[in-house]
């Protein structure tokens, strides 16, 4: 009985602390960067190909828009991604757009809201690509999460980050053609 005692006061204590951390944590944000050998121009259009979104945006599924003129500010649209055999589907409204430079956009859904900003700097023919993101949970339990997963969003976008590197890098379609 004296061990399921303290074994009670363990999980109250693991379970307040899990709160205490949403409760003082109001949004996660992080910052990511990679450098290609193209210039901004061309690292742009390869990044906003949307046939290529599936091969650098790990889970990506398909965009159906909703309204507004498409990449465009407050264009919106729905974003669905596979997260582990299930199909998720956000909200995505573009903020800001200038093109070969800067597109920032708010991703939403039930649990969280996601600012996400990717900037594109050139300089001598290759282009710095630094993405921002601002995660803020819509409710106590999301903010503990969030607060717990910081890490591992990062290291995603890190992994997507790599990838589009690559297909930049690896890029010999002549985007100026179409």
């Amino acid at each position: 009985m004296k061990y399921l005692k303290y074994l009670l006061i363990a999980v109250v204590v693991i379970v307040l602390i899990f709160f205490g951390i949403g409760l003082f944590t109001s949004s996660v944000s992080y910052e990511n960067e990679i450098v290609v050998n193209k210039p901004a121009n061309e690292s742009w259009a390869v990044m906003s190909d949307e046939s290529n979104l599936p091969k650098w945006i790990e889970g990506f599924i398909r965009t159906e828009h909703v309204s507004g003129t498409p990449n465009t500010v407050a264009a919106v649209s729905n974003v669905y991604i596979d997260e582990r055999g299930e199909e998720m589907m956000m909200t995505e409204t573009i903020t800001a757009m200038k093109p070969n430079e800067l597109m920032a956009m708010v991703f939403s859904m039930d649990f969280m809201d996601m600012e996400y900003e990717m900037s594109f700097d050139e300089d001598n023919g290759k282009t710095t690509i630094t993405s921002k993101s601002v995660i803020k949970g819509n409710s106590l339990m999301a903010k503990s999460m969030i607060a717990l997963m910081k890490g591992g969003m990062k290291e995603q976008e890190d992994k997507n980050l790599a990838a589009l590197k690559k297909l930049i890098d690896d890029n010999t379609k002549d985007y100026a053609l179409e």
